[in-house]
């Protein structure tokens, strides 16, 4: 079977060539050259069979002969709102993993015990957009930059939204039987879940997520790493959401 090449073309139908990098990839590479079939991915649910037309030194021209609207294989937007490891190789790692998985919206968080107060997601992007074409996703997940624990737990936000803790003394529901079948309830197929820093979040950032509607969630009885409980509740969303 003939390996499927993608490359990844923001604005896709509008342009006619690969950007810098990915055209780089295709000529020094994959050494594609006039007439050979590529597919593209436009990050935003849709791929195009095309034909390169000019493989230059630095350059690969496309045309487009066949556009392939795609469809999400679940329903809804799942968000994970993180608390970033001190250490970005774990980060990194739970980002493309999660793409792989499938998942809409990643958000970083500022909180009291967080490991890391800056984040810059330059890099991160390139990692997701790696795990978009790797994993065929016809979507690339939006990378939000951090913003404080109290503006995102305040801002009005829609569908179901969770903040995953280990605090004995606030009483916490199962995740996954809150969220399983949430894609044949009446209360919307958005799901949004809150991960802490290494630490986990502070009790009164519990108690003012609460107070905004999110509710309080275990993620089973095995002590986890943040990154781990981030992939575990994207998966679980995954499987509550799956068309």
């Amino acid at each position: 079977m003939k390996e499927i090449r993608f490359f990844y073309v923001p604005s896709a139908a509008e342009l006619t060539e690969l950007p810098m990098e990915e055209a780089m990839h295709a000529l020094r590479v994959l050494r594609l050259k006039s007439g050979d079939e590529m597919y593209l991915m436009d990050g935003e649910g849709v791929f195009y069979r095309a034909e390169v037309t000019i493989a230059a030194t630095k350059r690969c021209m496309y045309e487009i002969k066949e556009v392939l609207p795609q469809e999400k294989s679940w329903k809804g937007n799942i968000h994970i709102a993180i608390a970033p490891t001190k250490m970005m190789d774990r980060i990194e790692w739970f980002c493309e993993k999660a793409t792989e998985i499938g998942i809409d919206e990643i958000t970083f968080l500022n909180c009291k015990f967080s490991e890391r107060k800056v984040m810059r997601t330059v890099r991160l992007d390139k990692i997701v957009v790696a795990a978009v074409k790797q994993s065929h996703k016809p979507w690339k997940p939006r990378l939000n930059a951090m913003m404080s624990f109290k503006d995102f737990v305040t801002a009005p936000r829609g569908g179901r939204k969770f903040i995953a803790h280990c605090y004995e003394e606030v009483e916490r529901k199962d995740f996954f039987k809150e969220v399983y079948g949430l894609a044949s309830s009446a209360e919307g197929d958005d799901v949004t879940v809150l991960i802490g820093p290494e630490g986990d979040f502070s009790l009164e950032e519990v108690k003012l997520a609460v107070e905004n509607g999110f509710e309080s969630v275990s993620l089973g009885s095995s002590r986890l790493r943040t990154e781990t409980a981030a992939l575990s509740a994207t998966m679980i969303a995954q499987l509550a959401l799956r068309k």
